[in-house]
């Protein structure tokens, strides 16, 4: 097969609260700004007038948790018609609270986190506006992220954006830093794109030793280099147009430890529902368009998703554990938390956004 390089990219956001305080709520309000001196009082030596406080935002009474099923099914229309949606499949307890706040902060409207028990209060980050909605599935099951998206899909209405990722994934796009994930899907839809490539990059722990699940956001490692991607056949061995696979970071570097159809490291996380629409078992959709990179006529924006998952299953595999000692080599890079890093190493792409 033919070889191509992965596409330059870029993007930033805030590292998650176990890595990094934020400067703003959980919500994004931000700091109430200083007040200036009056001009009739230039020095700012009188004390000026204060308006009355503003009242407290009463927090959202929280939701208590429910069946994914029943919820779609009495709720969903309703519950799910402020977006973008996410949808966080938990697996195990590993880093919860940080994804969930991670995503609050993008500026998620709806975030479903589907775990198969309820979750604690420690793993349930502040939510004033009551945007986390916590749905009962069985979300460790092979393939589960099949059923539970594609039930979204169909309960959500029509044109919503939905992403979808896992506990311990953190989904960074350009100039998150600085722009709501709201903001960016918007420009993407102004050039008639209803999907958006992502990149899956590997995270992992320094050491293996002191951190024995491979998971550690403060000292966060990832690979700078060893991307790479292969054009992408159908059934009769034909090219597919602006589809290609990617290869890289842990999946890549140990991949004797992986089955083949889990090697890949792109992801169709961004996408907006449609009647019909399916997400396939290997992350793809069931609409051929929505896993092309780029429109015909010019780049467009991908976005990267920064994961431990792939760390903790080596870390924990009982063929891999004792064959693995370490996930640092000669191209490990610690992780700022940082959009402008991942686009610096053409991990992800801004496209026409500036």
């Amino acid at each position: 097969m033919n070889a191509e390089a992965a596409r330059p990219g870029a993007f930033q956001a805030a590292p998650p609260a176990s890595a990094a305080a934020s400067g703003a709520a959980a919500d994004g309000t931000q700091d109430a700004p200083s007040i200036r001196p009056a001009p009739a009082d230039p020095t700012g030596l009188h004390a000026p007038t204060t308006p009355p406080p503003a009242a407290a935002p009463v927090a959202a009474r929280p939701r208590r948790p429910e069946p994914l099923a029943r919820f779609l099914a009495e709720a969903g229309a309703t519950a799910l018609a402020r977006g973008p949606l996410a949808v966080i499949l938990i697996e195990d307890g590993v880093e919860v609270a940080s994804t969930l706040e991670h995503h609050q902060r993008a500026g998620f409207k709806t975030i479903l986190a589907v775990s198969p028990e309820p979750l604690t209060a420690a793993q349930v980050p502040m939510d004033p506006g009551g945007r986390i909605i916590n749905l009962i599935h069985d979300s460790r099951r092979p393939g589960a992220h099949t059923d539970i998206v594609n039930a979204v899909i169909k309960a959500a209405p029509r044109d919503s954006w939905l992403y979808y990722g896992y506990n311990a994934e953190y989904l960074f796009y350009p100039f998150s830093d600085s722009r709501t994930v709201g903001e960016m899907l918007a420009f993407h839809a102004e050039e008639r794109r209803r999907a958006m490539l992502t990149y899956v990059i590997d995270l992992y722990a320094p050491d293996l030793t002191r951190f024995p699940d491979a998971v550690s956001t403060h000292e966060a490692m990832f690979d700078r280099t060893g991307y790479y991607a292969l054009a992408r056949s159908d059934r009769q061995g034909q090219h597919k147009p602006r589809q290609l696979d990617f290869f890289g970071g842990l999946r890549w570097r140990f991949e004797e430890h992986l089955p083949p159809d889990r090697r890949r490291i792109d992801r169709i996380a961004l996408f907006r529902t449609e009647p019909g629409l399916r997400l396939l078992p290997d992350h793809r959709l069931s609409v051929e368009e929505m896993n092309t990179y780029s429109c015909p006529w010019h780049h467009n924006l991908t976005a990267a998703v920064a994961s431990f998952r792939v760390a903790k299953a080596l870390a924990r595999n009982p063929g891999s554990r004792t064959e693995i000692a370490t996930f640092t080599w000669r191209n490990s890079q610690p992780f700022r938390w940082s959009a402008q890093q991942l686009m610096d190493l053409g991990l992800m792409e801004p496209g026409q956004w500036f």
